[in-house]
Parts: C-alpha cells; sequence; structure tokens
C-alpha cells in the first residue's frame, strides 16, 4: 500500500490568543496485506503557522464566533490551502475561553473547516495534560527518568502538569497570568485588572485602578505575589498569604519529588534576563512576570530543561489515526455502539496496584480533571492492567471503578473501560455484576492509549466477536 499524504489543521482558541497551524502528514499502513490496517504517521512537515491574534470576544462572556470563523477562513487563504482539502484537525478551547457561554457554538462554527475534528474544550486539568505534552515534558521525564512539571503560563492562567516517565502523576491550575492586567502600550494606561489582582492589590494598598498611567516601578508588588505564587506551587519558599485565592481549581499535591520543570505559554517566551525599554509592547504584564520568574526561585533551585514548544505548545496539528480491532476477551452491552470522540482518561501504573479504596479515589479524581465549568462530559478509562491476575485482582479493579466512576454512573454515561493487558472479558463480567442492572458499558483490552488521545469504537463485526477501534492521538505543532 502506497504512503498517503493529507492535510491537517490545528486551532487553539484561548484565553488570550488564538493561532493556527496547517501540518502536511505522511500516514504509512504499518500491517501486513492479511490483516487489518494499523494507519500510523511516519513524517510530519508543518507548513503553515498562522499570526498569533488576540482571542476576539463579542461580550466579556462570549467568545466572537464569526471573527474566529473569519479568522480561520483567512488563514486558510494566505496558506494557499482549500478547506475542502483538508482532512482531519483539531480544535481545542483552553482556559477562559472554555468558559464562556458559546464555547460550544464556537465549535459547530468551525467544525465545517476540517474533514474528521477532534474537538476538545478543556478544562485546566486537561489544559495542563495537552500543554505539558505539547512542551515535551512527558518525554524529557522519560529520558532524564525523573519527575518533571510543565509551567504553562498564559494570559490568565498557569497549568502545571506533573509528568513520570510519560505518565501525567498530577495537575493543578493558578489563576496567574501576563494578561491579568492590561495597559495600552502607547498610552501606558491600565485598560483591564482582573478581579483577582483587583483584590490583591486593595489588600496591597497600591491605589492602583483602571485609566491610570502606569510604571513597571508601581506594578512590582504585584508580580512579586504572582511569581511567588508559582514558587509556592511546586513547594519552594514560604507560603504566601494570597496563595489559596490565586488556586483556579486545586494546587499539586506535593508528595512527590519533583526533579526538573519546563516552561510553555506565552510567557514562556519572556523568561529575558534583560527587560526591553518598551515593557508594555504586548499591552500586558506578561514581560514583567516572565522577568520575575527568570529570577524567581525556579530557576535558582531546580533544573530547568528546554521545551519543545512554548507559546504554541497547545496547538494541535492534527488528531492522528491508529485503527485497530479488540476482540476474543471483549465484554459489552447492546445498542450503545457507535461512540465518537471519547477522550481518554489513563491511570498511571503506578496508581494500579492499590487497595480498591485508594484505586476508587484515583479513578474519582482524576474524573475531575475532564469538567468544564462543572460540567462532566464522558471519558473512556484506560488502565494497564496485570499479565496473569488474580480472582481478587479482578474483583478489586472492578469495585474500584465502579465506586470511582460514580459520577458518571449517576448521570448514566455508558462506562468504557480499555486495559492494556488480555484481562477485559473476566474484567468486564466482574463489572456487569457490581454496576446497576442492565447498565451500559464497553470493556475491552489489547489497545495502546495515552492521555490526551481520542476513541472512537465502531459497532460490532465477525457476529459480535470483534470492536473496531480508532486511536486518534493529538500531533503537535
Amino acid at each position: 500500500m502506497p504512503d498517503d499524504q493529507i492535510l491537517s489543521v490545528g486551532i487553539d482558541l484561548g484565553t488570550s490568543t488564538t493561532q493556527l497551524i496547517l501540518s502536511r502528514l505522511t500516514v504509512k499502513n504499518f500491517a501486513s496485506a492479511f490483516s487489518v490496517p494499523r494507519i500510523n504517521i511516519s513524517k510530519k512537515e508543518v507548513i503553515f503557522k498562522s499570526n498569533i491574534i488576540f482571542t476576539p470576544l463579542a461580550t466579556q462572556t462570549e467568545i466572537d464566533a464569526a471573527a474566529i470563523t473569519k479568522f480561520v477562513a483567512d488563514q486558510y487563504q494566505a496558506a494557499g490551502i482549500d478547506k475542502h482539502d483538508i482532512q482531519m484537525g483539531a480544535v481545542i478551547i483552553t482556559g477562559e475561553t472554555a468558559r464562556k457561554e458559546n464555547a460550544s457554538a464556537v465549535t459547530q462554527a468551525l467544525s465545517g473547516y476540517a474533514g474528521d475534528f477532534v474537538v476538545a474544550t478543556a478544562g485546566p486539568d486537561l489544559e495542563s495534560i495537552i500543554a505539558g505534552k505539547g512542551a515535551g515534558t512527558n518525554v524529557t521525564a522519560k529520558e532524564h527518568r525523573c519527575n518533571v512539571v510543565n509551567m504553562d503560563i498564559g494570559g490568565g492562567t498557569s497549568n502545571l502538569g506533573l509528568f513520570s516517565d510519560e505518565d501525567i502523576l498530577d495537575t493543578a491550575c493558578f489563576d496567574v497570568g501576563g494578561r491579568l492586567i492590561k495597559i495600552s502600550p502607547q498610552t501606558k494606561e491600565v485598560t483591564y485588572i482582573s478581579p483577582k489582582v483587583m483584590q490583591l492589590i486593595q489588600d496591597l494598598g497600591l491605589g492602583i485602578h483602571k485609566g491610570m498611567t502606569v510604571t513597571p516601578k508601581q506594578l512590582q508588588p504585584i508580580i512579586d505575589v504572582l511569581v511567588n505564587i508559582l514558587e509556592n506551587s511546586i513547594g519552594l519558599g514560604e507560603k504566601n498569604p494570597y496563595f489559596e485565592r490565586f488556586i483556579t481549581n486545586h494546587d499539586l499535591h506535593l508528595d512527590k519529588p519533583i526533579d526538573g520543570i519546563t516552561f510553555s505559554g506565552g510567557v514562556a517566551d519572556c523568561l529575558n534576563e534583560e527587560l526591553p525599554a518598551d515593557v508594555f509592547r504586548y499591552g500586558d504584564i506578561g514581560l514583567l512576570l516572565g522577568h520575575g520568574v527568570r529570577h524567581s526561585q525556579i530557576f535558582k533551585k531546580q533544573t530547568v530543561y528546554p521545551s519543545v514548544e512554548t507559546i504554541r505548545a497547545t496547538v494541535v496539528g492534527a488528531g492522528s489515526h491508529t485503527t485497530d480491532v479488540t476482540g476474543s476477551t471483549i465484554a459489552y452491552t447492546d445498542d450503545i455502539l457507535p461512540l465518537r470522540n471519547l477522550p481518554i482518561l489513563k491511570i498511571a501504573k503506578s496508581n494500579e496496584d492499590v487497595t480498591e479504596t485508594q484505586l476508587a479515589q484515583t479513578v474519582e479524581e482524576r474524573i475531575n480533571w475532564y469538567k468544564v465549568q462543572n460540567e462532566l462530559s464522558n471519558v473512556a478509562l484506560a488502565f494497564t492492567g496485570k499479565h496473569n491476575p488474580s480472582f481478587q485482582d479482578i474483583q478489586r479493579y472492578a469495585a474500584g471503578i465502579v465506586k470511582g466512576a460514580q459520577e458518571l454512573i449517576n448521570k448514566h454515561e455508558p462506562l468504557i473501560i480499555m486495559v492494556y493487558e488480555d484481562m477485559a472479558k473476566a474484567l468486564g463480567h466482574s463489572l456487569f455484576s457490581q454496576l446497576p442492572e442492565r447498565y451500559p458499558f464497553v470493556c475491552i483490552d489489547s489497545v495502546r492509549v495515552e492521555n490526551g488521545d481520542y476513541i472512537d469504537l465502531g459497532e460490532p463485526v465477525a457476529g459480535g466477536e470483534v470492536l473496531p477501534v480508532i486511536v486518534k492521538t493529538l500531533v503537535f505543532g
């Protein structure tokens, strides 16, 4: 089978900025002529990077969908690409933008701009995973055999992801970013202050307000607090009195050693030794914040590893597809397939060999990673499993999953379980006995997935003995 080339697009709608990447992917079928296709990317070439624009808003609570659509159309034209030539891609809506009232309307408006789209509205935890993988932190952690935190410092938030040997162990998010204060580059007047920073200004007695002309020196006490919060977030320095206030959802569990740091996000491009004369040229405090981080305890006391990407870390080039099948040991209930674009939530192997209660706590905590504005959509839970599981192991996995996934079960979402080791049929039988009567579920094995992947599950074939599975892995630009 000859290699095919396809065009893909990645669109990132962030708190502050929106950007687009076009890639040409060479896809190869690695299977023999007599087996099920296994389609993987053999080569990737970025052929176009858009300008990075400020995310257009119609109001403070509404994204300007028409402006976003026009931006995408204009970029296609600038690249000399017809939208009908795009075969796959991804839209990722992150940060404050994911909380806007019409986020879903924007994804629908853009859905005509690629063939087979992965669309994700990413809450702070999922954004931490995507940004860390985009920055290459998972690869760095594996290569150096250590625990590495990626700090994705954007306009509105800083997303932290702790990686170990490519596994994501923990996430966190703080309301620390470069556009918490906006300043006119021309007049140096303050045009916006975030509510939390406004409260901080009052507590510090700084007297800074909208419409006021400011200098870097006047803003420095605010920068000091924000930098100190980032230091505290990885266990450095004395706890700042305002630390709790700036937590977006939760902080890191500091029960594991942190051996290194990577940086991504717009502020990562501002980690300069010296400040430029025009420190407000981006219309915000990003350069001041970056300079503060560069001279913080983070650089003095931690190993800082280079990142693959910084400001473009959450731009996704495409969803590469691996077609696979799972059979012989599957278990599922009728009439719930097909299912499309389910995000994978993979439990780290180190979190599997624990008690039933501990496994349930881990599953429950990880499911909360996928909440956006406290709303939970369905996910596929993935485990490595055991090569030769005992009856007690099977019972422990099933009970931990059912207890931990109770919020999904209460919503009557189909329970989708994926295990790499060959134990799905036995686990499926145990799940069946512990779930409510006639509860919809699928339990499959022998398919390799990672956090940040998405899957499609097809309708059963071969007399119900086989399920087609398409794994979509986000490819970072």
